[in-house]
């Protein structure tokens, strides 16, 4: 009863505000967008919060990037090539699969006369914005531009009942969108080892998590918040080194998320084959088997400067090598494989690393260990290609796998 009278009283205290809302959005329909709002101020400016369901985003924003190498040409900063389908993508993967997603707050301006605000008390506020009036965006234009497109597309059904909140700053200046903007942008980047620690317990971020406490080698030696690992801490891995060699061993790709691969079973599979290769190859038995406490950074040094599967690309190349071995179909990776793959010569001075991941520096610091690493653009496929020739592994031989 207690419950029936809660909500009848709720009920009752909306009545006299629907009718009003509705006799407005009746007068405004027509030549109107109408959108409930809150009135607030911020840094001597009044501003409005609304919140726009996602088929009207096409029409209602509009961005206009700086061009020509001009920066005051535009609003907001020139397109990044590929921002707005790598935005698109993160929606789209969650989606399909019914997992949550989240976009931040957009911002946009418009000159306060061009728009009809309407005080209904307490910094509530209904806002009618003419339909020959578009807001510039100030910070947003690439998550806008992808949730267009996506809204305009054959899976617009994906997103069609969500709404997406705009921070309205009743600004016209383009000067001060710009320099919103650039005040906007000043927040220092996050690392990638951080957003995998903090990532969604699923797909690859929710198998390398879990990855953290089943394998040795990364119990307690994993950098989880710095992009680089620091010898002092005797730190091996970061967590996005370790990501990327998750998603390869799934599906023989660095970036990709694998949202579609079952957290336990995966992790559970991808322990088995990482701790049987990592207490089996010569160059990682030792510190693999010691716990944290009794590493030394002498140790961890070492293991860096003269083994390649002590860097990001050496595990990476781990990854994909394990993928050869890998078969979907039993979630099971070949221990045999696994075993020669682990009798390979991982220290930088072997010959199959040469002229792809390794190059003999001419002038070296310590003539002893005349190598160094390179970056260039394919080595780590190809020195993935030669340790398969090396190993006698083909197609053929996965297939009959």
């Amino acid at each position: 009863m207690q419950e029936d009278n809660t909500n009848n009283s709720q009920s009752e205290s909306n009545q006299p505000l629907d009718p009003l809302l509705e006799s407005y959005y009746s007068k405004y329909r027509r030549k109107y967008r109408c959108y409930p709002g809150l009135i607030f101020h911020q840094g001597k400016r009044e501003m409005l919060q609304i919140n726009v369901p996602a088929g009207d985003l096409p029409v209602l924003l509009q961005a206009k990037p700086a061009t020509d190498n001009d920066p005051n040409s535009g609003k907001n900063r020139p397109v990044i090539k590929g921002h707005a389908d790598e935005i698109k993508k993160y929606v789209l993967d969650r989606a399909r699969i019914g997992k949550p997603w989240v976009l931040g707050t957009l911002t946009a301006n418009v000159a306060r006369e061009k728009i009809t605000i309407i005080e209904l008390g307490a910094g509530v506020c209904l806002v009618a914005i003419p339909n020959d009036v578009a807001l510039d965006i100030t910070d947003g234009q690439h998550r806008t531009r992808a949730m267009q497109e996506l809204i305009l597309s054959a899976e617009r059904h994906l997103i069609g009942n969500d709404e997406f909140p705009i921070t309205l700053v009743l600004e016209d200046s383009d000067r001060q969108c710009q320099t919103d903007f650039r005040d906007m942008a000043q927040s220092a980047p996050l690392a990638k080892s951080l957003l995998v620690s903090y990532g969604e317990f699923l797909g690859r971020d929710g198998i390398t998590q879990n990855l953290l406490d089943r394998v040795m080698m990364f119990q307690g030696k994993t950098e989880k918040i710095k992009a680089s690992v620091g010898v002092k801490n005797k730190l091996i891995y970061t967590t996005n080194y370790i990501a990327k060699s998750v998603s390869c061993a799934f599906v023989d790709h660095p970036d990709d998320e694998i949202l579609e691969y079952d957290v336990e079973t995966s992790a559970e599979a991808l322990a088995v084959a990482f701790n049987l290769f990592f207490s089996n190859c010569s160059a990682t038995k030792l510190i693999a088997e010691k716990k944290f406490e009794q590493l030394t950074s002498d140790e961890v040094m070492n293991f860096k400067e003269d083994y390649i599967i002590g860097l990001s690309y050496g595990l990476e190349i781990v990854g994909r090598l394990l993928n050869f071995t890998y078969d979907r179909s039993s979630n099971h990776f070949n221990e045999a494989m696994i075993l020669r793959l682990a009798e390979i010569d991982w220290s930088r001075s072997n010959s199959v690393w040469r002229d792809n991941i390794v190059r003999l520096d001419p002038k070296p610091k310590n003539p002893a260990k005349p190598y160094k690493i390179s970056f260039g653009t394919g080595v780590i496929s190809t020195a993935v290609k030669i340790v398969k020739m090396e190993l006698g592994w083909t197609l053929a031989i996965k297939i009959e796998y």
